[in-house]
C-alpha cells in the first residue's frame, strides 16, 4: 500500500511538474561543506539561518528543541528532503506532519523566516533541505552552550514525496521496546550505541500527554512512583487545555509542580531547556517520560551505554555531535527526485 501511494504521487507530482526544476537528488557523497560558498552573491548562507535561529531562541529557547525534532524527524523518514514541511495538496493529501508521530511538530515559522531572507537574498539557490539541517545545527549549539556543534556538508534537494502513513511506520514509537528500536534504527544505518546516543537529546523539550499515557500507569519499577502519581498523572488531568504538555525532562519542570520529593533527583543546569547528559542520569533514576527511554535501561546492551553517558558528559557531547553528522547525511530513496522550493511548504508548480 504505502508503495503504490508513493508511485502515485511521483506520477502526479511529474505532471504537475513539467515546467519546474527537478532533478536527481544528490546522494551522500555529492554533499558538501561550504556548497553555497559564493554561490549567493554577497550573503553568508550559513549567517543567515545562523542570525536568524538565534534571534527566535533569544526570544523564545523552546523553539531550540523544536527545531533538533524537526531536523530528526525530516531526515529519519526519507532521507534529509524537507518532506515534513510539505502542506496538506492536491498532490499530497496526507503530509507528513499530519502523522501522530509528529504531533506538536513546532519551529515551522522559523523555517519559513529563514527562507523568506534566503530568497530575497539569492532566489531558487538554497533549498528547504538544507536549511532544516542548518537550522537544527545552530540549534543544538545554541541549546548546548556551544558543547555541540559541526560543520554542515550541504547541498540537498527537496523532496516532492511526504506520506504521514510513512513517518507513522518509520518514526521511533514512544512505546517501543529495545528490540523494536534497534531495528527501526538499524534500518537507517545506526548503531545500538547510536540510537541511546541520540536518544539523548530528549534531555530538553517536552511532549503530548498522549505520548506517554501508558507511563501513567507503569509499574513502579519502570518508573519513580512520585514522579508518575505526583507530577505526570497531575499534569496530564489538567483541565486547562487538552492533551496538556510536560517537559521531557524533570529539571525542566516548575517546582511548585515537582514538589520537595523529586527535588532530589534534578540534574543542575546551565539554564532552563539545556541539552546535556541529564537525560542518561534521568534515565537511571527512572524519571523519564517515555517508556521507550526507560527502555534503554532495561536491556544490558543498552544499559551499558546509559551508564557511559551518565558519567561522561564530554564524552555525550562529541559523540551526539558525530551522530547528528551521520543523520544529516541520510539520503533520499533511490531514484527520488529533488528541486529547490519557492515554498518550503509547497511543491513548486
Amino acid at each position: 500500500m504505502k508503495t503504490s501511494f508513493v508511485v502515485v504521487c511521483m506520477l502526479a507530482v511529474a505532471f504537475r511538474l513539467a515546467a519546474a526544476v527537478v532533478v536527481p537528488a544528490a546522494a551522500p557523497y555529492a554533499l558538501k561543506v561550504g556548497y553555497y560558498n559564493s554561490k549567493c552573491g554577497n550573503s553568508s548562507v550559513e549567517s543567515i539561518v545562523n542570525e536568524t535561529v538565534t534571534a527566535y531562541l533569544d526570544a523564545d529557547n523552546s523553539k531550540g528543541a523544536a527545531l533538533l525534532r524537526l531536523f530528526f524527524h525530516d531526515c529519519f523518514v526519507r532521507g534529509c528532503d524537507a518532506s515534513i514541511l510539505l502542506d496538506k495538496s492536491d498532490v499530497i493529501t496526507s503530509p507528513e506532519k499530519a502523522a501522530g508521530a509528529n504531533i506538536g511538530i513546532a519551529g515551522l515559522d522559523v523555517i519559513d523566516a529563514i527562507k523568506a531572507k534566503l530568497e530575497a537574498a539569492c532566489p531558487g539557490v538554497v533549498s528547504c533541505a538544507d536549511i532544516v539541517v542548518f537550522a537544527g545545527r545552530d540549534a543544538t549549539r545554541y541549546m548546548s552552550k556551544g558543547n555541540v556543534y559541526f560543520d554542515v556538508p550541504a547541498g540537498r534537494k527537496d523532496g516532492l514525496v511526504s506520506s504521514s502513513a510513512e513517518a507513522d511506520s518509520t518514526l521511533p514509537d514512544s512505546k517501543a521496546d529495545v528490540a523494536e528500536l534497534v531495528a527501526g534504527f538499524t534500518a537507517k544505518g545506526f548503531t545500538p550505541e547510536e540510537l541511546v546516543i541520540l536518544s539523548g537529546a530528549h534531555s530538553i523539550g517536552k511532549a503530548h500527554c498522549s505520548s506517554f499515557k501508558d507511563r501513567l500507569t507503569a509499574p513502579s519499577s519502570e518508573i519513580n512512583a512520585s514522579y508518575r502519581d505526583d507530577v505526570l498523572n497531575k499534569i496530564c488531568a489538567s483541565a486547562a487545555k487538552a492533551n496538556p504538555t510536560a517537559a521531557n525532562n524533570i529539571r525542566d519542570i516548575d517546582a511548585a509542580t515537582l514538589g520537595s520529593q523529586l527535588q532530589g533527583y534534578v540534574v543542575p543546569a546551565v539554564g532552563g531547556d539545556y541539552l546535556d547528559n541529564s537525560y542518561y542520569k534521568n534515565n537511571k533514576n527512572n524519571v523519564v517520560l517515555f517508556h521507550s527511554d526507560w527502555a534503554l535501561v532495561a536491556q544490558s546492551s543498552t544499559l551499558k551505554h546509559v551508564n557511559e553517558y551518565a558519567a561522561n558528559g564530554t564524552l555525550w557531547n562529541s559523540d551526539f555531535t558525530s551522530a547528528l553528522v551521520k543523520l544529516s547525511q541520510l539520503a533520499m530513496p533511490a531514484g527520488s527526485l529533488g528541486q529547490v522550493r519557492m515554498s518550503c511548504r509547497a511543491i513548486n508548480d
